[in-house]
């Protein structure tokens, strides 16, 4: 455990930043897990579900929970999908 009262600080912001950045990730993920289904079973809100999980992946990117060409990356591959279903 940190004894000097930076340390101590320190410790205290990448408690609230890690419980941040996991909310950013779960949310992050559920939306595409739903973008996917959607998409897979051609469902008829397929289009609002993938619009919502690229908002949400450039939101992560931009929040740094993300990195921004890993972001990019998994838009292209549900366009893709999109696209091919």
């Amino acid at each position: 455990m940190a004894n000097h009262p930076s340390a101590k600080k320190r410790h205290r912001q990448n408690l609230k930043r890690s419980e941040r950045n996991g909310q950013i990730r779960a949310r992050m993920r559920t939306m595409v897990k739903q973008a996917r289904e959607a998409v897979a079973t051609g469902s008829d809100d397929a289009d609002a579900r993938v619009k919502a999980a690229v908002r949400e992946l450039y939101r992560a990117a931009s929040k740094n929970v993300l990195n921004k060409r890993t972001a990019s990356r998994r838009v292209a591959r549900l366009m893709k999908a999109k696209k091919t279903a």
